[in-house]
């Protein structure tokens, strides 16, 4: 029993973790595309979903597909952040 407690906390806790990496990751992103003044270069999902981003930092996935005007997918949530990491690269 305490063998599968410790497995389920270390699994929440790991998902946890990938959860706040990725929102720092892709919070420098925005910022960056900010800084550089090409945040107009973003299509107006992807913007809407940066500034999404910016206000709910602990918000997974999902949960920001959910706060969106038209609410998406996990899938379409990660979709919408290539394109902006993607621009964030490019200006690197």
């Amino acid at each position: 029993m305490r063998n599968n407690v410790n497995r389920i906390v270390n699994c929440e806790t790991a998902n946890l973790n990938k959860t706040i990496s990725s929102s720092v990751r892709l919070i420098e992103d925005i910022k960056l595309i900010k800084s550089k003044k090409k945040f107009d270069m973003l299509s107006d999902k992807e913007k809407e979903l940066a500034i999404l981003r910016l206000e709910n930092p602990e918000a997974t996935l999902a949960e920001l597909g959910k706060m969106l005007e038209v609410p998406i997918s996990k899938s379409g949530v990660n979709h919408r952040i290539e394109g902006i990491t993607k621009l964030a690269d490019e200006l690197r």
